[in-house]
């Protein structure tokens, strides 16, 4: 079985830089893809960035430029690093791996 866990969360200003973590168990981490998705209140989870195995990344149009997507196999890690934070990044940020998902980690950006 899979198990993801989250890390990095927490309270920013805006402009402000955070980096999430990752922790994937297994050892087939390093042949499938990562994605890293949100859920702000009220509304649906939503894609913000994609790994494949290979490294090819993508991005959701409102993080490009700003957020960076990475992996270590070497760690079963996964990354997302997040500069020039906005108000509207707030959300609960999941990492996904085969379907299985890990807790969450809230990113909260306010003046």
């Amino acid at each position: 079985q899979v198990q993801l866990v989250e890390s990095g969360g927490g309270l920013v200003q805006p402009g402000g830089s955070l980096r999430l973590s990752c922790a994937v168990s297994g050892s087939i981490f390093s042949i499938l893809a990562m994605g890293w998705y949100r859920q702000a209140p009220g509304k649906q989870r939503d894609l913000v960035a994609l790994i494949t195995s290979g490294g090819i990344t993508n991005y959701a149009d409102s993080v490009k430029g700003r957020f960076t997507i990475s992996r270590d196999n070497a760690k079963n890690t996964v990354y997302l690093q997040m500069n020039s934070l906005k108000p509207e990044d707030t959300a609960v940020y999941y990492c996904e791996c085969a379907d299985y998902w890990g807790q969450g980690t809230q990113v909260t950006v306010s003046p």
